[in-house]
């Protein structure tokens, strides 16, 4: 999966020259809809490229625990500010709209994020600091069956 994800996101990555990190402890099986995690994740590390310097790195952090296992995308781009953390995963919101005409987008990404989480069973939340970046998590639990 994370195969297919990093072959993806390779291009606009090179573009701007950004180094995609992946940190993954072991190989091991999670109940998954393949295609659809795969455009969860994709979608998530579209928007660190789109948000990030030139230059600059996203690192892909894959964890298990006994219950659930998480799966990291974080930037240190731009940032989102705290008031505008609640509404991200809403259908067509967008932080800047103008910088989203610029960049490319319809404003359904992060919508698209949460509900193939939550059809596995999951949640997905971010983490953000203004100039310091932002780290999107997708919460899948070990006992998930796509919904």
């Amino acid at each position: 999966l994370l195969t297919n994800v990093l072959e993806c996101c390779r291009p606009s990555a090179e573009e701007k020259n950004i180094t995609i990190h992946t940190v993954c402890e072991k190989d091991f099986l999670i109940p998954v809809n393949i295609p659809l995690m795969e455009q969860a994740i994709v979608n998530l590390i579209d928007n660190a490229v789109k948000y990030s310097d030139p230059g600059s790195k996203i690192r892909l952090e894959v964890h298990q625990t006994p219950t659930q296992v998480t799966i990291d995308v974080q930037d240190w781009g731009c940032g989102i500010e705290e008031e505008h953390l609640p509404r991200l995963f809403e259908r067509f919101y967008r932080v800047d709209k103008a910088r989203s005409r610029k960049l490319g987008g319809t404003g359904l990404g992060l919508s698209i994020v949460k509900h193939i989480t939550q059809a596995h069973g999951g949640y997905v939340s971010v983490k953000s600091e203004v100039g310091e970046g932002s780290i999107f998590t997708i919460h899948l639990p070990l006992d998930s069956r796509i919904g």
